[in-house]
């Protein structure tokens, strides 16, 4: 089965205008895939629906993953899965795993006309004083155009998916617009780690790029080189920012890193381009971006609460009821 990620990169690449064919040859699926994935699109689904199909491996799946993202063999897979209770033979858990390897190759390379895509990342900062006076972790969120190398950054304590968003939000307002694309990572901390791709997560985020116009495009789980630019971005900041400097509080980093931004890291000579991003950004891309909406998003929180045998449910200190046939 087609993961979603790839529909949505699939779906992405023919809302761009490229063929089938050129989609099959980019991503290395076969063009009934990719048919079959921009048929779903047209009656609304994300992915197509999957045949049910009997394999002794498949329920397996997740299993395999987490023994590559350990750097099993397949031979060591195939002990670990028989310990498990697969039946698979060596051979079946060899060409299994030899597909994922495969797949796992793939990368793709878009080339960014002003205004197209922008990239996002988080990075670990360290721990630093917040306006309490508390050591807090900190993460430094990233959003960088990918043709004018323009970047927006921003301190934060945690990396929700509501944070997520909100961080997005004011990158699209300090750029004045919004790009045709972000290309997003698999974020590997807090709860986009576990839950990104579940539907109640993807479906907040769906509804926030339909609010703005813009389409993500995911990036592949260890795959970097897929968001370098932001990569690029978070290396900077952390070696050019953090060295060095003291912060009173969170608003003194708030406040030198706004300095730091617009006088240094968007003023400088980009070591690729050879060009200054800001200039770059004011007389190419700038134009090209999308027009930011009079309304802004609203952000909903979701969670988990028990309904009790009275059929309430507790949320920020009130009661609310609900129907008895949730109660547990």
């Amino acid at each position: 089965m087609i993961k979603v990620y790839m529909c949505i990169t699939i779906q992405t690449l023919w809302k761009q205008g490229k063929s089938k064919s050129e989609i099959a040859r980019i991503t290395e699926h076969d063009w009934r895939t990719i048919d079959k994935v921009i048929k779903a699109m047209e009656e609304g689904k994300v992915q197509p629906e999957r045949k049910k199909r009997e394999t002794l491996i498949e329920p397996f799946h997740e299993k395999v993953l987490e023994y590559l993202e350990q750097d099993f063999s397949s031979v060591r897979i195939h002990e670990k899965l028989k310990m498990e209770g697969c039946q698979a033979a060596y051979p079946t858990v060899k060409r299994y795993v030899a597909r994922i390897k495969k797949r796992e190759k793939i990368c793709i390379r878009f080339h960014c006309d002003p205004g197209e895509e922008a990239q996002v990342d988080f990075g670990y900062l360290g721990k630093t004083t917040d306006n309490q006076g508390k050591p807090r972790k900190t993460w430094v969120f990233n959003m960088r155009l990918s043709y004018s190398r323009l970047d927006c950054f921003e301190k934060v304590y945690d990396q929700t998916v509501e944070t997520f968003i909100q961080c997005h939000i004011n990158a699209f307002s300090y750029f004045q617009g919004v790009p045709k694309y972000v290309k997003i990572d698999n974020l590997k901390a807090a709860i986009l780690e576990a839950h990104f791709y579940e539907p109640i997560y993807q479906c907040q985020y769906k509804k926030f790029s339909e609010h703005y116009g813009f389409g993500p495009i995911p990036c592949r789980v260890r795959k970097p080189q897929e968001k370098g630019k932001t990569e690029a971005g978070i290396k900077y900041v952390k070696n050019n920012f953090l060295p060095g400097r003291n912060f009173k509080n969170g608003s003194d980093l708030d406040e030198q890193m706004t300095e730091w931004l617009e006088n240094r890291c968007n003023a400088r000579v980009h070591g690729t381009t050879r060009k200054i991003p800001r200039e770059v950004f004011e007389q190419k891309e700038k134009a090209q971006l999308l027009p930011l909406k009079d309304e802004l998003f609203k952000i909903s929180s979701y969670g988990k609460r028990k309904v009790y045998r009275d059929c309430h449910v507790y949320i920020d200190y009130n009661y609310y009821s609900v129907p008895y046939e949730f109660v547990g």
